[in-house]
C-alpha cells in the first residue's frame, strides 16, 4: 500500500532560481508530519505541487498514490486543504460557504457540526469581510474538513489564531489522526510543530536538512540547566567530568545524559556557591536544534 503522502526527489523553478530541490517527503495514514523552515525555505512551493497548483521541474508527488495533476478530480475529493493564499468572497457567511460548499461532496459532515467544533456558531452569520483572522482562520478549516478528507494539508493553519482557537485546532488535529487521516502541516510555530506532530521536516532554501521524530533530532545527551545566578562552567565541567559550556546568561549545557548522581552533583555546586537549579531539561527544545541545525548549515555552505 502506497503512503498517502509521497514527494520523490521534488524540484520546482521559478524563472532561474529552483524555489525546491530534491525534496523527498512521506506520511502515512493516521500520521501528523510537520513541515518547519524559515521563510523562503520552499514549504509553501511543495505544499502547492502537492494539490496540483504548480508542476514538478523533475521527481514526483502523489496523493493517495495519485497524481494531483493527472487525477485532479479524485485527489480533491480525498484531501483537504488550508492555504495562506486564497479566502472566502467577502459577502458570504460562514454557514453561507460552508453549506454551498457541502453541495459539492457525496457524503459531507454536517454544517452546524462544524461551527460547534470550530468554535464559530456566534459569528456564523457575520460577513467574511467583518470576521477577525483567526475567525476566518477556523473557517477555512472547517472547509477543509467538510468532506471528511483521509488527506489534511494545512498551511500554517494557527496563523491570526488566539491561544484558545489554537487549542481547539491541536484537538481537532488530533483526533483527524485518530480515525486515520494523514495530516501535513507547514508552520513557522515550533511549539505547534512540537506538541503536534509525529515526525518533523525541516527545509531551508529549497532542500531538506533534517527530519524525524523529536527524538531522532533532539541530538547528543545533554542537561540544559538554567541556575537563580552566573556559574563558571570549568569547574562544574570538573565535577561532572565532560564539557560543560554556557547556552545564555543563567543557562548551562552539560554533554552528558541525566542520573540522578549527576542531578546531586549540580545543585551541590550550586548550593555551595549560594545559588540553585531553576530548570533542568534533558534535552535541546525543538527550538534550539532548529536553529543549531540552520547555523551548520549556513557554516558548512560557507553563507
Amino acid at each position: 500500500m502506497s503512503n498517502a503522502v509521497e514527494v520523490n526527489h521534488l524540484a520546482v523553478r521559478y524563472g532561474e532560481r529552483r524555489a525546491v530541490d530534491d525534496v523527498s517527503i512521506n506520511v502515512d495514514y493516521g500520521e501528523v508530519v510537520s513541515l518547519l523552515g524559515p521563510n523562503g525555505a520552499g514549504k509553501t512551493t511543495v505544499v502547492e505541487t502537492l494539490l496540483g497548483f504548480r508542476s514538478p521541474l523533475t521527481g514526483t508527488v502523489r496523493l493517495h498514490g495519485l497524481d494531483p495533476l493527472r487525477d485532479h478530480r479524485e485527489v480533491v475529493v480525498r484531501t483537504g486543504a488550508l492555504l495562506q493564499r486564497g479566502g472566502v468572497w467577502a459577502p458570504l457567511t460562514p454557514r453561507q460557504v460552508l453549506t454551498l460548499t457541502a453541495t459539492y461532496y457525496e457524503a459531507p459532515r454536517a454544517v452546524s457540526e462544524l461551527l460547534t467544533l470550530l468554535d464559530l456558531d456566534e459569528c456564523s452569520r457575520t460577513p467574511w469581510r467583518r470576521l477577525s483572522g483567526g475567525e476566518q482562520q477556523r473557517t477555512l478549516l472547517a472547509l477543509a474538513l467538510l468532506g471528511r478528507p483521509r488527506v489534511l494539508v494545512l498551511d500554517e493553519p494557527t496563523t491570526s489564531v488566539d491561544p484558545e482557537g489554537r487549542q481547539v485546532i491541536r484537538d481537532i488535529i488530533a483526533s483527524e489522526r485518530e480515525r486515520g487521516c494523514a495530516v501535513l502541516i507547514t508552520t513557522h510555530e515550533l511549539i505547534e510543530a512540537e506538541r503536534m506532530a509525529n515526525r518533523l521536516v525541516i527545509l531551508n532554501r529549497g532542500h531538506v536538512i533534517a527530519q524525524g521524530t523529536l527524538e531522532e533530532l533532539a541530538g547528543d545527551p545533554a542537561m540544559i540547566v538554567e541556575t537563580s545566578g552566573s556559574v563558571d562552567p570549568a569547574a562544574l565541567s570538573t565535577l561532572l567530568g565532560c564539557a560543560v559550556v554556557l547556552d545564555g546568561p543563567l543557562r548551562l549545557r552539560c554533554a552528558t545524559a541525566s542520573t540522578p548522581e549527576r542531578i546531586a552533583t549540580i545543585a551541590g555546586h550550586l548550593a555551595n556557591v549560594g545559588l540553585s537549579i531553576v530548570s533542568l531539561r534533558t534535552r535541546a527544545s525543538l527550538e534550539e536544534r532548529y536553529m543549531e541545525l540552520l547555523a551548520d548549515e549556513r557554516n558548512a555552505t560557507g553563507s
